[in-house]
């Protein structure tokens, strides 16, 4: 129940909820709040840390000049054979590299402690008294985790940016399809990719706020959220279920390489934001039907 449902003749306070301007308030003090928790800043570090890790390990490889090394065909991301020709190429990689577990584990740890955290700490009933209400409540958890996942791929990408234009050279690059395009439109690319790679776990941040509103301990939910993830991608290799695997959550994720085409396959892109908004849709009911019923108690 909203604190406007029971706060009787205090139309001050009615009106207070009712102010957008209150829910933008509500949603700048959790943003500021998430990213200020030492958590946060060293999950990003960790993702800062990935593209440094592969630019070094590829310059030391290919230290010979360019073209050395370069075994993109060694089970390693397609972009790999490329960066020693265009550090670019760096960005597409390390997003390639953290999207399997780095970033989905960052989400997963986020969204888990929505609102478990806040139960875990007793301030749940704080906030829900503010006035913030269960629904608004809720939604704006949600957005915050959303602009985690949008920051969370942008570190990726600006710092794989940074580091492959400083060891590796820069210029016009060849795509998958092997036709060359001018550097503006790869940085044009790699910003849509770098979007594409957010909106790709939007099905994880819902499915991470569900099992946040089934428990009240905090790291229970960021452990069954990254869980989930775990067992998922696992299922997603099993031949035997591939009936099955086009509805996991992860199975469209590496389409973003499409983007790198000329010209752009769309089909397995659209089926993964597709995806995406089935999940977000499914979970973040579930989420909002299990969160507005249940007994606040902490």
């Amino acid at each position: 129940m909203s604190q406007a449902e029971w706060t009787g003749p205090d139309r001050t306070l009615v009106a207070r909820e009712r102010n957008p301007l209150w829910s933008l308030g509500l949603l700048r003090s959790e943003l500021v709040t998430t990213l200020r928790r030492w958590r946060t800043l060293a999950l990003l570090a960790v993702l800062a840390a990935v593209p440094v890790l592969v630019g070094i390990a590829v310059k030391v490889e290919t230290g010979d000049g360019p073209g050395a090394g370069g075994r993109g065909g060694d089970g390693g991301p397609a972009f790999i054979a490329q960066i020693t020709n265009n550090g670019l190429f760096l960005v597409f990689t390390a997003l390639a590299v953290s999207l399997p577990f780095f970033l989905p584990m960052a989400v997963g740890v986020v969204a888990g402690d929505a609102i478990a955290g806040e139960a875990n700490s007793g301030t749940l009933r704080y906030l829900l008294v503010a006035p913030a209400g269960r629904t608004r409540l809720l939604l704006v958890k949600y957005a915050t985790t959303m602009a985690f996942c949008l920051l969370a791929t942008l570190v990726v990408a600006l710092s794989a940016l940074a580091v492959g234009a400083l060891l590796f050279p820069l210029g016009d690059l060849t795509t998958i399809s092997g036709t060359r395009i001018d550097f503006a439109d790869g940085l044009g690319r790699a910003l849509l990719i770098a979007l594409t790679v957010a909106a790709s776990l939007t099905g994880l941040a819902a499915l991470g706020l569900f099992v946040s509103t089934l428990t009240d301990s905090g790291i229970a939910a960021m452990a069954t959220t990254v869980g989930l993830v775990i067992t998922v991608q696992i299922l997603d290799q099993i031949p035997q279920l591939h009936a099955l695997q086009p509805y996991f959550f992860p199975h469209y994720w590496m389409s973003f390489a499409d983007l790198m085409r000329d010209p752009v396959y769309w089909d397995d892109l659209t089926r993964n934001l597709g995806l995406q908004a089935l999940y977000v849709a499914v979970f973040g009911s579930a989420a909002w039907a299990r969160f507005t019923s249940r007994d606040i108690t902490s």
